[in-house]
C-alpha cells in the first residue's frame, strides 16, 4: 500500500468589500486572525492563517476588499488583492447573496482567467427566503465564472464551510510545509495588537475617523504572566484627534478598555495598555508613512 504524501499550498481568499471574507477565513482557520466589523475596508493587509495537520498544511490568505483606489493606501490594498491571484494554489472568490455580480468586473475577469482551481463562495445564504432565489443567484454567477465550483455558504452560521474545507484539502498539491507545523500566522504579535485596537476604532466611530486612523505599537514588553503595551493611534487632522479622544478622554478610554480585554484574551495574559493619539497630515498618501505602517516595502 502506497503511503500518502504530505500536501501543502496557498489558498487565497479574494472578493469585494463586506462580503464576509474575514469571517470565512477565521472559520476555516479555526482561530480569530482577521478582525471583523460591518464596515467596508476593515482588512487593510494580506493576513495569513495557517492550518496544520500531520497530512497537510494550508496557508490561507485574507485580502483587502477590491475597490477603485482613491489614495495611495488603497492602491497598496489593491496590490495585496491582485498579488493574491499570482501565487495561489487554490483561489477562493467570495461574494454574497446581495452583491451585484458586475461590480469590479475587471478584477472578476482576471479571476475567470485563472488556471488554478477557483472555488466560488456565495456567502450569507441565511439572508435569502427560498431555494428558487438561491438557484437564480447561482446561475448568474456561473455565467460570470463558468470554471468555478460553487459553494453556497453562511460563514456566520458555519453552514457548508466544512464541505468547502474538504474540497480545499482535496485540491492541495503535494509538497513539504512552507512554515513550521506550530505556526498559526506569518504576522508578529504586535500586528495583532494593532489590528485589535483598529477594530475597536472601527466599531466606536463613524464617518471618516476609522478610515483615517492607523496604529503603531511603540512598546511591547512581555513577561511570563503580563504584557505592557504602548501604542500610538495616528489620524490625519486635529479635528479627528479630538473626536478620537472624546470629552475628557472618555472615548479613548472606552477604546482602550475594549482593546485591552481582547488583547488579554488573545495572548492569555494580563495586559497594561497605554494609548496615545498623534496627527500625521495626509498619511494615506505619503510613501514614508505607508512604509512605516507596513503597507509598502
Amino acid at each position: 500500500m502506497t503511503e500518502n504524501k504530505h500536501k501543502s499550498g496557498f489558498v487565497n481568499i479574494v472578493g469585494n468589500p463586506n462580503v464576509g471574507k474575514s469571517t470565512l477565513m477565521n472559520d476555516l482557520v479555526g482561530e480569530r486572525v482577521s478582525i471583523i466589523t460591518s464596515k467596508a475596508q476593515t482588512t487593510r493587509h494580506r493576513i495569513m492563517g495557517i492550518v496544520n495537520t500531520p497530512e497537510y498544511q494550508i496557508v490561507f490568505s485574507d485580502t483587502p476588499g477590491v475597490l477603485k483606489p482613491k489614495y495611495k493606501l488603497q492602491e497598496s490594498m489593491l496590490d495585496y488583492s491582485e498579488g493574491a491571484l499570482t501565487d495561489a494554489d487554490v483561489l477562493v472568490y467570495v461574494t454574497d447573496v446581495v452583491e451585484d455580480p458586475t461590480k469590479n468586473a475587471e478584477f472578476l475577469s482576471k479571476v475567470a482567467q485563472e488556471k488554478v482551481p477557483v472555488l466560488l463562495v456565495i456567502n450569507k445564504i441565511d439572508l435569502i427566503k427560498n431555494n428558487d432565489e438561491l438557484e437564480q443567484i447561482v446561475a448568474r454567477w456561473r455565467e460570470m465564472l463558468p470554471n468555478a465550483e460553487v459553494f453556497p455558504t453562511s460563514a456566520k452560521e458555519h453552514f457548508n464551510v466544512a464541505n468547502l474545507m474538504k474540497r480545499i484539502v482535496e485540491l492541495l498539491p503535494e509538497g513539504e510545509p512552507y512554515f513550521g507545523k506550530d505556526a498559526l500566522t506569518d504576522k508578529p504579535a504586535r500586528f495583532f495588537v494593532t489590528e485589535i485596537i483598529r477594530e475597536k476604532i472601527l466599531l466606536n466611530y463613524d464617518k471618516e475617523v476609522p478610515y483615517s486612523a492607523e496604529v503603531i505599537v511603540e512598546k511591547f514588553e512581555e513577561k511570563e504572566n503580563s504584557i505592557h503595551i504602548m501604542a500610538v493611534i495616528y489620524v490625519e487632522r486635529d479635528s479627528q484627534k479630538g473626536i478620537l479622544i472624546g470629552k475628557g478622554g472618555s472615548m479613548l478610554k472606552k477604546v482602550g478598555t475594549e482593546a485591552r480585554k481582547d488583547i488579554a484574551a488573545f495572548f492569555g495574559k494580563s495586559v497594561y495598555l497605554e494609548l496615545f493619539v498623534k496627527v500625521e497630515s495626509n498619511w494615506r498618501n505619503r510613501d514614508n508613512m505607508l512604509r512605516r505602517f507596513g503597507y509598502i516595502e
